[in-house]
């Protein structure tokens, strides 16, 4: 009899790219699954653990799925969780303000750490057998990242996909905790990606999204002498780099986009901008969240860079590639963070204009350098502080969409009436009202005609 599955992913594009690798395997082993959670045999939640927020929805989830087995749903219903929480309290489930409580952890039937996620399949058959322990398939530390044919059933709409390109981190961040769950930072060859990329291709996929933890890191790892100035003309000369990748990508032959997420800004270099610029398929925009502009608040999240290398960077970029969209993400209430860092972050705001920005209050992470620091700001300082950059950035939002009123986009249907442009990612961005003729997953050319807070509209 088939296994039936269910599953809950949640968390960001890199998690998901790990809920899809599960899946293959799972259906490669002849196991099906259900949307229907209460049907299913085995239940596993893949959890994020990035932040309180995350930490709160994977327990409710968690709980949702264990609550009830005996009644609501299938009897013996197995639970695996999976995941960043899975790997980061080896385990157990942290307790966080308003869970529930450590009464409900022997429910939980097997605990898989992120290097697990090719081993499924017997997991599922120890589990089922009622051979395994709770944490029997926990690794203290992850090394596996996947290759261009690791199986893999893909969630995201059949035009979109995301592509793994390096597991990992090396940033010393004071505010993060990612190096400690996802390990050191680790790329795939350009080789492996490049055979990705064109099979996605010929599938029809339209755009490629390339994400890791920091896709400007890409190969740097396997380079054997010291990294060159990020100044220089050529960062690839001494082995593969995001542009040498970039590069190989652009040739491949089709219609598509390729989106760079997740760059760090410490790595940026000419030559990655030049090769965006120049390229035919590289989506004019990048993902690069800078943090602050503040140089102090700067060096104690050990961010590796400065106010100034940060507003050079920008000038490099629009200069070198004037098209291009800029999304970024900001932390404010950072442990001692005074009122004029926060007034230097919206001046810089207010003067940048950038065309995507996230703001993120601080959350105090157990296990990072920053939860230890003296200065921490209360939570009606930090809620201020975001409120007032949130109210300057709506009001930047709605300029820069008037600003494109009468310009032809091109767009990336989405779905019946919805546009993505160049400078729009997936669910992240804001979309382009497009008229429903339009055949979903297909480009089309528009013309704006309206700007809401963070949407156009066209026709």
């Amino acid at each position: 009899m088939s296994v039936k599955v269910g599953l809950v992913s949640l968390g960001c594009a890199k998690n998901l790219i790990d809920s899809e690798i599960m899946i293959g395997h799972l259906a490669k082993a002849g196991m099906t699954m259900t949307a229907n959670a209460a049907d299913a045999d085995v239940v596993i939640v893949n959890t994020c653990s990035f932040i309180d927020a995350s930490k709160h929805e994977a327990l409710e989830a968690i709980y949702e799925m264990s609550d009830g087995k005996a009644t609501a749903r299938k009897k013996n219903q197995k639970l695996i969780v999976a995941g960043c929480m899975s790997q980061r309290y080896q385990g157990a489930l942290p307790v966080v303000e308003g869970a529930k409580g450590q009464v409900e952890l022997p429910k939980v039937d097997a605990f898989i750490g992120l290097d697990q996620v090719t081993n499924i399949v017997p997991v599922i058959h120890k589990v089922m057998g009622g051979e395994a322990g709770m944490t029997e398939f926990l690794a203290k530390t992850t090394t596996f990242i996947p290759d261009y044919d690791t199986p893999r059933f893909r969630l995201t709409p059949k035009h979109s996909a995301y592509i793994k390109i390096a597991e990992g981190c090396n940033h010393p961040c004071t505010f993060c905790i990612i190096p400690r769950i996802r390990g050191r930072h680790r790329s795939r060859t350009v080789e492996s990606v490049v055979k990705e990329a064109q099979q996605l291709v010929k599938e029809g996929v339209k755009e490629l999204n390339l994400i890791s933890q920091d896709t400007t890191y890409f190969g740097m790892d396997r380079w054997t002498e010291e990294r060159p100035n990020p100044r220089s003309k050529v960062d690839s000369s001494k082995g593969e780099s995001i542009a040498s990748l970039l590069r190989e990508l652009d040739a491949i032959p089709g219609d598509y986009w390729i989106r760079l997420l997740y760059t760090h800004p410490a790595h940026w270099s000419d030559e990655l901008i030049e090769t965006i610029a120049r390229s035919k398929h590289v989506a004019r925009y990048v993902d690069i969240p800078l943090q602050h502009i503040s140089s102090k608040m700067l060096t104690a999240m050990q961010r590796e860079t400065s106010g100034d290398y940060i507003r050079d960077l920008i000038r490099r970029m629009r200069v070198g590639a004037p098209d291009m969209a800029i999304r970024t993400t900001f932390i404010v209430g950072f442990p001692g963070e005074t009122e004029e860092d926060f007034q230097e972050l919206l001046a810089f705001l207010a003067a940048t204009r950038f065309d995507r920005v996230g703001i993120f209050k601080y959350s105090k992470e157990e296990g990072t350098k920053a939860a230890k620091m003296d200065g921490h700001l209360s939570d009606e300082v930090k809620a201020d502080r975001y409120d007032r950059a949130m109210t300057l950035l709506q009001r930047l939002s709605k300029e820069r969409g008037e600003r494109f009123i009468g310009r032809k986009l091109r767009v990336l249907v989405e779905s019946p009436g919805v546009g993505r442009s160049e400078g729009d990612a997936m669910d992240i961005d804001g979309i382009v009202k497009v008229p429903k003729k339009f055949p979903v997953g297909e480009f089309a050319d528009v013309t704006v005609t309206g700007a809401e807070a963070y949407d156009l509209i066209a026709k």
